[in-house]
C-alpha cells in the first residue's frame, strides 16, 4: 500500500531531496511521503542496512531512492557524502536535516564527552549538511532547507544537552534564512513535540512510565504521529510556502501552552493523522 499524503501527486516530481536519518523513524517516514510525490530521495545515515531496507520499501511501492552511509558529525564525510548525492542525482532541490540523537540524563550526570557527543549529532551535523548543500549546489540554484528540532522550549530536563543544541539549531536556523536569502534559499525549522515512534522503545525501561503519561501534559490528549511531523516538512519544502522563511512550526498538540493553573480536561476528540502504512506503534505505548 503507497502512502496516503495529502499533498498533490508529483509535488515534487524530477526533484531530488535529502533525508539525513533516513533508516528509521520520522526519517523513514518522510522520505517514504516525499518518494511517494514524486522525489528522488537520498537516504542518509550512519547504518547502510537500515538504509537500504527503507530503499527498498520506497521501491516496492514505485518510488525511487539511493543510500549513502555518512557520519554527520565528520565534515569530509559530509562534503564527500553531498557530492556522491551530486554526482548521482546531478541536483539537489531540498534538504531534510532529520539526524540526531540524545540520551536520557541530568545535567549533573553529562560527562563532557557525552555532551559534545550530542552535541555534534544535534547542531555541527546539521549545520555541515547545510552549508555542504548550499556551498556545492544551493548558492547557485536555489532550494529548501528544513532543520527539525525538539519542543524545547522551557528547558528539557533529563536531556538539556539535547535541548542546548536544538536550541542552536533554531537559531542557525534564523541565520541561514537571513544570509541564504539571495540566493533562492528558504531555511525554516520543524519542532517535534512529543511523538508516537520506534525510538521511544529506546530510552531505558525506568522511564517507560513517564512516557505513556505524556498524553496527559497535551492539550489535544495524544502522543504525535511520523505521518503528523511529516506533513510539516512537506509543507515547508513546497511551493505553498514560497514566502516562509527563519520560522519554526511546532508540532506539538499545544504541549508548551498548557500552563498552571489551568487543569486539562480528558478527551479523545483529537483524532491523529497516519497516512504512512508502514509506521511502527511503540511498544512502550501500546
Amino acid at each position: 500500500m503507497s502512502y496516503q499524503s495529502v499533498f498533490r501527486p508529483g509535488l515534487f516530481a524530477g526533484q531530488t531531496i535529502i533525508v539525513t536519518g533516513g533508516g528509521s523513524g520520522i526519517g523513514r517516514c518522510t522520505a517514504h511521503e516525499l518518494a511517494s510525490l514524486g522525489a528522488a530521495v537520498a537516504l542518509v545515515g550512519r547504518k547502510l542496512d537500515k538504509l537500504e531496507a527503507v530503499r527498498d520499501e520506497i521501491a516496492a511501492v514505485g518510488g525511487q531512492a539511493s543510500c549513502h552511509a555518512c557520519d554527520i558529525r565528520d565534515e569530509p564525510s559530509v562534503q564527500a557524502t553531498v557530492a556522491t548525492v551530486l554526482k548521482t542525482h546531478g541536483a539537489i532541490h531540498a534538504l531534510v536535516n532529520n539526524a540526531g540523537g540524545q540520551f536520557v540524563a541530568q545535567l549533573k550526570d553529562i560527562s563532557a564527552k557525552g555532551w559534545e557527543a550530542v552535541v555534534k549529532n544535534n547542531l555541527t551535523g546539521g549545520f555541515l549538511f547545510a552549508r555542504e548543500c548550499y556551498n556545492q549546489r544551493m548558492s547557485e540554484h536555489g532550494g529548501a532547507v528544513v532543520n527539525i528540532i525538539a519542543d524545547m522550549w522551557g528547558g528539557m530536563p533529563t536531556m538539556g544537552h539535547s535541548g542546548a543544541a536544538r536550541a542552536g539549531m533554531l537559531n542557525f536556523t534564523e541565520t541561514a534564512a537571513c544570509e541564504w536569502a539571495h540566493s533562492g534559499v528558504r531555511v525554516n525549522a520543524v519542532a517535534p513535540g512529543w511523538i508516537g515512534s520506534s525510538g521511544v522503545d529506546t530510552y531505558p525501561p525506568e522511564h517507560h512510565e513517564r512516557v505513556r503519561n505524556l498524553k496527559f501534559a497535551v492539550p489535544m490528549q495524544r502522543l504525535g504521529t511520523e505521518s503528523e511531523i511529516s506533513a510539516a516538512i512537506v509543507f515547508l519544502l513546497s511551493e505553498a510556502s514560497a514566502f516562509i522563511t527563519g520560522a519554526c512550526l511546532r508540532v506539538d498538540g499545544g504541549a508548551p501552552n498548557a500552563r498552571h493553573p489551568w487543569k486539562l480536561i480528558a478527551h479523545e476528540r483529537s483524532k491523529p493523522y497516519n497516512g504512512f502504512p508502514l509506521a511502527t506503534v511503540p511498544k512502550v505505548t501500546a
